[in-house]
């Protein structure tokens, strides 16, 4: 019972830090973006948390864990009920160290994470009611879906060499990246950022502010990869919080240093991202890194940030957060990394975790393609030019983040 409690305490302080990292996406969010369009984001990251707990009470974790299903698809019924002994008191340590709601409430938090990264790539432009909409599907139905197809004991899980991702590099950044590519290129640059043919950056309005989100992230990712060992086991933790640590440093100094090499400038919010994208990278294998394994995984990570931004503007696409280079492709090298590096490498994992990326690109493109291809052809999802000249706060919300404090904005 001892065992049972520390391991419920630790599983709490956790989710209590993923919960945190929603603060940190809202930061990092609209201090990359324009003033104008600051409440815009916060009530999507506010819309998202809410009613993606919701959902997910609802129908989502029993889509995500139906117990007996067939590999694909299952649903365990709606809302939640708690599993019961056979003298009807509630069954503690239904999953061997913690409770039936601890596990609710820490899942929970990850779910939402999926639409905020799409919240990013889409700022400044897209309408608010379809973005909810897209929300509420998403978060309900799809990202519960894909979450079984692993984490649930389905398919991907009963192959010959199982995929393996520890705490989501795939299962939640990928998940949320392929949708966010979706619908960048479903929507469009926003005004102003390509003029004949060349590429304009568009600056965001609070560096200091997205400089605190990205290290409110960085420390909600304690929870996010510690947490995911699913028990308190002092040995376990403390290397996943290492190499977390690790990939996380070894991610933005080399961004920083390939960005100067590249651009010629020391660039804050590229060392910025090259955090982030060395924290998905190390999320698919955090438990079976070396710290030697973390360093490089996270190395190559901010790396691949600064081809990857450059590569997603050269073909024209528009995300103003940088979130497709991070949580897409920095996930699909983390998910694909533990194949080469750490305790379970080798040829045949590699190949596992390459059928769990297709996978999902496959579930995620189609579905997030319908989704929001639908919504553009019935109710639109692009706001006017008027609307987005003079922001989203104003017309969406009739509000100013900064009532007595505005800048010249073009």
């Amino acid at each position: 019972m001892e065992l049972l409690t520390i391991n419920n305490v630790w599983m709490m302080i956790c989710t209590a830090l993923v919960f945190f990292m929603h603060l940190g996406f809202a930061f990092l969010e609209i201090g990359l973006t324009r003033q104008k369009n600051t409440l815009n984001i916060l009530f999507k990251n506010i819309f998202i948390i809410t009613v993606g707990l919701l959902l997910y009470c609802l129908v989502g974790f029993n889509l995500m864990y139906p117990g007996e299903f067939n590999g694909f698809i299952g649903f365990a019924g709606f809302g939640l009920d708690a599993p019961v002994t056979a003298e009807g008191a509630l069954d503690l340590a239904y999953n061997e160290g913690y409770t039936y709601w601890t596990d609710f409430l820490f899942q929970g938090m990850f779910a939402a994470t999926a639409a905020t990264i799409v919240s990013g790539a889409v700022a400044e432009r897209m309408k608010i009611g379809p973005f909810m909409i897209f929300t509420i599907i998403y978060v309900g139905l799809i990202y519960p879906i894909a979450g079984s197809w692993k984490w649930g004991g389905g398919f991907l899980q009963t192959l010959e060499t199982p995929f393996y991702d520890f705490a989501g590099s795939t299962l939640v950044h990928s998940v949320g990246g392929w949708a966010a590519l979706v619908a960048v290129c479903l929507l469009g640059s926003r005004i102003g950022k390509f003029k004949n043919g060349k590429i304009q950056a568009i600056p965001g309005h609070n560096i200091p502010l997205a400089t605190a989100g990205v290290l409110i992230l960085w420390l909600g990712w304690f929870g996010f990869n510690g947490g995911s060992v699913l028990s308190a086991d002092p040995s376990l933790t403390s290397l996943t919080l290492v190499t977390t640590c690790l990939a996380a440093a070894s991610g933005g100094v080399v961004a920083a240093f390939v960005s100067l090499f590249k651009f010629k400038n020391l660039d804050l919010t590229m060392f910025l991202n090259g955090i982030l994208g060395g924290l998905v990278g190390i999320t698919a294998g955090a438990d079976q890194m070396s710290p030697t394994d973390a360093i490089i995984i996270g190395a190559v990570a901010g790396a691949i940030i600064v081809f990857a931004v450059s590569l997603i503007d050269r073909l024209k696409l528009d995300d103003p957060v940088g979130a497709i280079a991070v949580h897409l492709v920095c996930g699909i090298w983390g998910t694909l990394a533990v194949g080469l590096f750490g305790e379970l490498a080798s040829g045949a994992q590699f190949v596992s975790q390459l059928i769990g990326v297709v996978s999902y690109a496959v579930l995620c493109i189609v579905s997030s393609f319908l989704i929001i291809y639908t919504l553009k052809k019935t109710v639109g999802i692009r706001v006017s030019e008027k609307e987005e000249l003079e922001g989203l706060d104003a017309h969406e919300h009739g509000m100013d983040a900064y009532p007595d404090f505005r800048l010249n904005e073009h």
